[in-house]
């Protein structure tokens, strides 16, 4: 393998010489970066990334976990992700799964964005005391070196079921997300205190935040239907798995079942009738998230932050006090 010695000896200058042609300092000619550059290209010389990491103590790159890439929700997070990233000179890779978690000790990372339910906090706290700076989308973790970026859930599903109980609804299912999803409990936990308040006929059925588990929900609720029902599913992906399968029944949406979601992925806005949902910006979150992270590993203090939220109204709810 070719080594900063090897050019060095071959366009005739010192070692640090080459090194600051390479780096791009101010402390060579533009004339000798050039004629070095050019000796380095001759020699096909590939950079060792590992010994400028061990160097520099820095990779330029950020880790981005993720439990799953499916579905519609991802693709505007990671674009407001990188967006900051790429303006800052860092680049990206986005992990799944627990053997990429050693990426955070082995130094491949600067740092991590996570909104991945195979890390535990102990893991999670484990890193933050070696030092390792962390943002979290997920979990509430009390460490200097761990900040949070976190939705608004509670605000959102309490204006969901503020919307079905202004319609008139008061018998409604609740479609839930994975029992790990932070996301998913604290919504849940803000429609059980509504519930309460309001003195509510809730059923909930577990789902998954696919389609597939929102369909297996609306077969349960087509075997349960006796009268118009409304359904809060907590997030649009299981919404959407509704009108697939109540397409295929004689009961209407909007007239018979009654569906909001939470999330207002792009196809909400295409559907039929429109899906009532929680909107909120993805790509702030992930953008936001890059400029805390950012932030923490220049040495920079930061507070613990939060996507805020609204309603998006739709012809999915109808009102029952018309009928």
């Amino acid at each position: 393998m070719v080594s900063i010695k090897d050019i060095a000896k071959k366009a005739g200058v010192s070692i640090s010489t080459v090194s600051y042609a390479l780096n791009g300092s101010p402390k060579v000619t533009e004339e000798t970066r050039q004629k070095i550059l050019a000796v380095a290209e001759e020699l096909k010389y590939v950079p060792n990334a590992a010994a400028r990491t061990l160097k520099t103590r820095e990779t330029k790159v950020i880790g981005l976990y993720l439990t799953d890439f499916g579905g519609a929700f991802y693709g505007d997070l990671l674009q407001g992700v990188k967006e900051v990233l790429n303006q800052k000179g860092y680049d990206l890779i986005v992990c799944s799964g627990k053997r990429s978690h050693r990426f955070l000790p082995e130094r491949t990372i600067d740092g991590a964005i996570v909104l991945d339910a195979t890390f535990s906090d102990k893991e999670l706290l484990k890193y933050a005391e070696m030092g390792k700076k962390i943002v979290v989308l997920d979990r509430e973790l009390d460490h200097p070196n761990i900040n949070h970026v976190f939705l608004d859930n509670k605000a959102g599903a309490t204006l969901a079921m503020e919307y079905l109980w202004e319609n008139g609804h008061r018998r409604i299912y609740v479609v839930t997300g994975p029992k790990a999803s932070y996301d998913s409990n604290q919504r849940l936990k803000a429609v059980r205190q509504f519930a309460e308040r309001h003195e509510l006929d809730v059923k909930e059925v577990e789902g998954r935040f696919t389609k597939e588990s929102g369909e297996l929900a609306a077969e349960r609720i087509f075997q349960e239907y006796e009268e118009p029902t409304a359904v809060f599913c907590l997030n649009d992906e299981m919404a959407v798995g509704l009108y697939m399968y109540f397409r295929k029944t004689d009961l209407v949406i909007g007239r018979h079942i009654h569906i909001i979601g939470f999330d207002n992925i792009e196809l909400a806005e295409y559907i039929s009738p429109r899906l009532a949902t929680i909107d909120y910006s993805k790509r702030k979150w992930g953008a936001l998230a890059s400029e805390q992270l950012l932030k923490m590993l220049s040495g920079k203090s930061v507070e613990h932050e939060r996507i805020y939220v609204k309603l998006i109204p739709g012809e999915s709810v109808g009102s029952l006090s018309n009928r």
